[in-house]
């Protein structure tokens, strides 16, 4: 599968548009992970669990995108974007989502 942010692919032509497609994942705060985290914002640096556990979440989300984009036989995903919003203070849910196309044969 070909992911890409741009509308296009450079050297492929589109045949056919698939339509909407999209992956999403929930994730919580753990509270040794918030322990932690509050004690990197006395010292400062970068809070690794947590930038362990949303590249994760990104990962599962693109990954679920994948599986809607081969379920409607596409072969790229085209326009990829990715968001992230709260849904409580404990828990944030990525999305991401493009539009899936059928490739000309080259």
């Amino acid at each position: 599968m070909i992911i890409v942010t741009t509308d296009y692919i450079p050297g492929r032509e589109i045949q056919d548009l698939k339509g909407f497609v999209r992956g999403s994942t929930v994730q919580s705060k753990h509270i040794g992970r918030d322990l932690l985290a509050g004690l990197k914002n006395i010292v400062g640096g970068e809070i690794t669990d947590y930038t362990n556990m949303m590249d994760a979440a990104r990962q599962q989300a693109i990954g679920r995108m994948v599986k809607h984009a081969e379920e409607k036989e596409a072969d790229a995903i085209i326009a990829v974007r990715l968001e992230t919003s709260a849904i409580t203070n404990a828990a944030s849910e990525i999305i991401a989502y493009g539009t899936a196309v059928k490739l000309k044969e080259s």
